[in-house]
């Protein structure tokens, strides 16, 4: 199992970052007292859990238990199937006061230091200082938007970024209703329809004899290409907006045959590029009625 412990300052992006990591795939508890840590991870032991990844965000939010992360942290290290890494999380003094202001949300340190942000904050780093020497990895969100706190969590904690992205591509037939749960929905009722050739009305675009039907006309290959081109163009700038999941729909008439085949052709060349593809055929087995 891999344990990140993330850590840092109040105000910092912690919960952002915590965000992230669960899109991408972590199994995230926030704000868990240090000494809770290690019966977790016992507890995943005896219990065969199938966990591989696990962010654990612990802060001075835990008052005085703060205290033990050191201890913890040095104990888990003592774990032979267990990698453990820190990450740290700061910002400015000038930046986590805007912060707060902006938000109007108290300081976790707020009633200690009797509203003395300054106090509170400088409290903290000297809390916080020993957890910052032996972390291995750092982040500074002083001068990071939030899609750039983003990439570059994804970057350390990702083999490809396009990983963060999981794209479900789904077939769906109009006359069944419109997919309401898409972000990109694309009608292909502009093509011929293989319902009226009698060979092909009973199989579906998961077969090579509509796929080839479908694709053999000049209108289709051409309308592949555009659609292609156009959604090789948003995918880089949904996954630079940290979006964590796109659904892209392809609707013809009944949802078995032209749908089917642009969502396989498309499923395929994202999958060929390396992205996280999920198909779904909405309504390959319904009764198949062209009006």
């Amino acid at each position: 199992m891999d344990l990140l412990i993330v850590t840092g300052m109040s105000g910092s992006g912690k919960s952002s970052v915590m965000n992230v990591l669960e899109d991408i795939g972590y199994y995230c508890i926030d704000n868990l007292p240090p000494k809770l840590i290690s019966r977790f991870i016992d507890l995943c032991r005896k219990t065969d859990s199938q966990l591989s990844r696990v962010a654990v965000a612990v802060d001075i939010r835990s008052g005085e238990m703060f205290a033990e992360i050191f201890l913890t942290w040095k104990a888990l290290k003592a774990y032979e199937d267990l990698a453990v890494k820190v990450l740290f999380i700061e910002a400015s003094d000038e930046v986590l006061i805007k912060r707060y202001k902006e938000t109007r949300r108290k300081h976790p340190l707020d009633e200690k230091f009797s509203g003395n942000m300054h106090g509170a904050i400088a409290y903290e780093r000297h809390q916080l200082a020993q957890l910052r020497e032996i972390a291995d990895y750092y982040i500074e969100t002083s001068e990071l938007s939030s899609s750039q706190l983003k990439e570059q969590v994804k970057e350390l904690f990702l083999a490809k970024t396009t990983d963060s992205l999981t794209i479900k591509i789904m077939s769906f037939g109009f006359k069944y209703g419109v997919s309401t749960e898409s972000d990109l929905v694309f009608d292909v009722r502009c093509l011929p329809n293989p319902y009226y050739i009698d060979e092909l009305r009973e199989h579906t675009g998961l077969e090579s004899c509509v796929r080839d039907y479908v694709m053999s006309f000049e209108q289709s290959q051409v309308l592949l290409q555009k659609l292609t081109d156009l959604i090789d163009y948003l995918l880089p700038l949904y996954l630079h907006e940290g979006k964590s999941q796109l659904v892209i729909a392809f609707g013809c008439t009944g949802g078995k045959h032209r749908s089917i085949t642009f969502a396989e052709l498309i499923a395929k060349h994202l999958t060929d590029k390396e992205y996280r593809v999920q198909k779904y055929h909405r309504d390959i087995n319904k009764d198949h009625n062209p009006f």
